[in-house]
């Protein structure tokens, strides 16, 4: 399992630190005005789909059954299997992307209904940029789908790095369009999001057609095993809806506020998807197969182990990535895109963001992490209906929050949700005899606090020393400054964690050396 995590946690990291460049590039040539608010709307639509259709229901019960049909059937009835699922997702998602395309206005209006109100031109650069980016959903999603099915035969690294893809040909489309001219960067951005869900779709088959798991091409059809397909992963749409509609209506809150709230809060969240993304991504990834087979076997020993030992690798990393981006929000977000047109009063907003996105990031971490633990069940309706609870939660405190605490209020709603949402699956999961953290896994787990607090107070402080160098230098001494900063941060807290006796340093090395030697 570590091995596993290490692996998806590497290639997702690269995927990640991309992603960081390509966001620098949108805040230096974009800034947070409403062009930056309206190329968010078109990125973040066909994503919300990417995220229902593709990542979230139907891999959560795709993988155990596809899982299912190459242990008992083989590898034949699997990939038929496969081959079905695939074209019905394709012509599905075809004829939603057409329709979207043709009611577009109408689709802006109901995800973002302050564009009209403000009289910026958001509305109608949203409109433009969002045509562009639909064809993306199809794309990305089919790419999912294959991901799925080499994750479900171990072949982690290839899924995980087919992502990069994305990354690397965003970073070409805004640099085109900068060297075209200012006013291009948008459209061809835009572009860049449609053209990398070719080239992700593209890497994946092959990748899986080089590990033995070509998908065939088949006609749509609803057979018995794609109705039972759709039956398990109704409940799960239904989840991932409600967590989309969370995210939807912090978009809403957003556009009613003044323009450059959708933007602050995007580098924000980008910023704290660092360590969300390349920790929830490895658990979600890596976890479920293994938790299947823990299922399968009747094995609830193996099932508690392993859940113990995830949220032990979980809050070691979790834990200090939240104190130390509450503690140098500012600094690091004035490092990263404080250039250009991202002006100090966006640093500052943005960083205010940050801090109360960054509250919640264990919370979203061990959802990713028990969440499995029911899919591999074949349970996708409990975590569904924790889900309203936490949807409900999120709307009025969006509602309660914005007009005192304005762009603040959504991640502040979405983090109390997720605690929420992670208290009560931890719960139900302790009632089934599925979750039960011993005495070893709860000290470590403070010890792991106290290293991460003793840590964050050290940031802090070396921060308020150098505030005002970082905020007045050019970018590589900035840069230096935080690397610095962030380093002897790290350093301090591995210590403390050996001397903690949370890591023995005769088991690190062993591991390290285990690890290299692969």
């Amino acid at each position: 399992m570590l091995r596993h995590l290490l692996t998806v946690g590497s290639w997702t990291m690269l995927s990640r630190l991309l992603g960081l460049v390509r966001d620098q590039l949108l805040a230096m040539f974009l800034g947070a005005g409403p062009v930056q608010d309206a190329y968010q709307i078109a990125f973040r639509l066909p994503n919300m789909f990417r995220r229902l259709f593709g990542e979230g229901a139907l891999n959560a019960a795709f993988v155990p059954l596809f899982t299912s049909r190459y242990e008992k059937e083989g590898p034949p009835a699997a990939l038929l299997l496969a081959g079905q699922a695939f074209s019905l997702l394709l012509l599905w998602l075809s004829l939603l992307t057409i329709l979207a395309e043709i009611f577009m206005p109408w689709v802006i209006d109901l995800i973002a209904p302050g564009f009209r109100s403000h009289g910026t031109g958001r509305f109608a650069i949203a409109v433009q940029l969002t045509r562009i980016t639909m064809p993306y959903t199809v794309l990305i999603c089919g790419a999912a789908l294959v991901a799925g099915i080499l994750n479900a035969r171990n072949h982690f690294a290839a899924a995980s790095a087919a992502y990069i893809s994305f990354n690397i040909v965003g970073i070409a489309a805004i640099l085109v369009g900068a060297f075209w001219g200012h006013q291009h960067v948008a459209p061809t951005s835009a572009w860049g999001i449609t053209l990398s869900g070719i080239a992700q779709l593209a890497g994946l088959l092959w990748a899986a057609r080089k590990a033995g798991l070509t998908v065939p091409l088949v006609r749509p059809a609803l057979s018995p095993d794609i109705r039972l397909l759709l039956r398990r992963m109704l409940p799960g749409l239904v989840g991932s809806g409600v967590t989309q509609i969370n995210l939807t209506i912090d978009t809403i809150i957003a556009t009613l506020l003044p323009t450059g709230s959708i933007s602050w809060l995007y580098f924000a969240d980008r910023v704290n998807q660092l360590p969300l993304g390349v920790l929830g991504a490895a658990l979600g990834t890596t976890l479920l197969p293994l938790f299947t087979r823990h299922v399968a076997a009747n094995d609830r020993s193996a099932l508690q182990t392993s859940l113990n030992q995830a949220l032990n690798y979980a809050l070691l990393l979790s834990l200090p990535a939240m104190i130390g981006l509450f503690s140098l929000a500012p600094e690091i977000m004035a490092t990263l895109f404080g250039y250009g047109h991202f002006t100090p009063h966006d640093v500052q907003n943005s960083a205010a963001a940050l801090r109360m996105y960054a509250l919640g990031l264990p919370a979203f971490i061990i959802i990713k992490l028990l969440a499995p633990a029911f899919f591999a069940e074949g349970d996708t309706t409990t975590p569904v209906r924790i889900g309203f609870v936490t949807m409900g939660i999120n709307l009025a405190l969006n509602l309660l929050l914005y007009r005192t605490l304005a762009h603040l209020a959504p991640p502040l709603a979405s983090t109390l949700a997720a605690i929420v949402n992670m208290g009560a699956l931890a719960l139900l999961l302790w009632r089934r005899d599925s979750f039960r953290p011993t005495v070893t896994s709860l000290s470590r787990a403070i010890r792991i606090m106290v290293a991460a607090l003793i840590m964050g107070v050290w940031a802090w402080g070396c921060a308020r020393f150098l505030a005002t160098g970082l905020s007045e230098w050019h970018a590589l001494p900035r840069l230096c400054a935080l690397i610095i900063l962030i380093g002897s941060s790290a350093a301090l807290y591995g210590g403390l964690l050996v001397a903690l006796r949370v890591l023995g340093l005769e088991e690190l090395r062993t591991r390290l050396l285990r690890r290299f030697r692969r």
